[in-house]
């Protein structure tokens, strides 16, 4: 029985719950893929220490401003965790962290120089219309200067929260866009400041502006990408074993 707020809900409520969400499928998978990860770092020798747990555990409250002793414990309640769930949760985090460093940082390299156009980025602003003459009319407004970028976003968008920004997406990477609309936004070689042809999708007219190109760089924040990205692929792809093994027939059961 799991109480909420001093309201109990009963564990097959919860079930049903996550069933009717379409939720439970996700929260088996990961409940799996905890046990490849358990048995996976057992078979290697790979274990968590009280320090290494203590550590984090501080680091966690340090971020959530957690600086009493009764905050921790008033925070945990709200999370339907007592101290020892936490530490195993812990345990659980940087054991993946642990597996995850241990099969595939000798691999980043190889990866980055394989798949290096994947880590670009650029600074781009999009602007999102619903017709394509209103489109047309604004791209050669833009080229001959009668009006900006950041003017027409701000005017003619579709979305309220990119007109409040004028458009600014941020930095992107080629493979936050459709790969056939990708491939007509960055091109090679890369134009600073190019404003690309309406481009037409399910949303609208889209026209692009790169404001700067960053080359890839193999960042600590972009091998530690890597290395979530393979491990990822690993992941699944022991879960598809798990399960393939699970369902085949054993030798027993076709000779009988």
């Amino acid at each position: 029985m799991v109480k909420f707020n001093n309201i109990e809900i009963a564990p097959d409520e919860i079930s049903v719950y996550l069933q009717q969400g379409f939720k439970l499928g996700q929260i088996c998978s990961e409940i799996l893929h905890q046990k490849i990860i358990s048995e996976a770092a057992s078979s290697r020798n790979i274990s968590v220490s009280e320090a290494e747990i203590e550590a984090e555990a501080n680091k966690v409250r340090s971020s959530l401003r957690l600086e009493k002793a009764a905050d921790t414990l008033a925070w945990l309640k709200d999370n339907l965790l007592d101290p020892e769930q936490w530490e195993i949760a812990i345990n659980n985090h940087l054991m993946r962290q642990k597996l995850a460093q241990h099969l595939f940082d000798s691999q980043v390299e190889a990866y980055f120089a394989q798949n290096r156009l994947d880590f670009d980025r650029f600074v781009l602003y999009q602007l999102v219309v619903p017709y394509e003459k209103l489109a047309q009319e604004l791209f050669y407004q833009i080229e001959e200067e009668e009006i900006s970028f950041y003017q027409a976003a701000h005017l003619y968008d579709i979305d309220r929260q990119r007109r409040n920004v004028c458009g600014f997406e941020g930095e992107v990477h080629r493979w936050n866009y459709p790969p056939d609309i990708a491939a007509i936004i960055f091109k090679t070689p890369v134009m600073i400041g190019e404003l690309i042809h309406p481009i037409k999708s399910n949303q609208g007219y889209h026209l692009f502006k790169i404001e700067d190109y960053l080359p890839a760089q193999l960042t600590p924040k972009i091998r530690q990408e890597i290395i979530e990205r393979l491990f990822e692929q690993w992941l699944n792809s022991e879960l598809s074993y798990l399960i393939h093994n699970q369902l085949a027939p054993s030798k027993e059961q076709l000779t009988q």
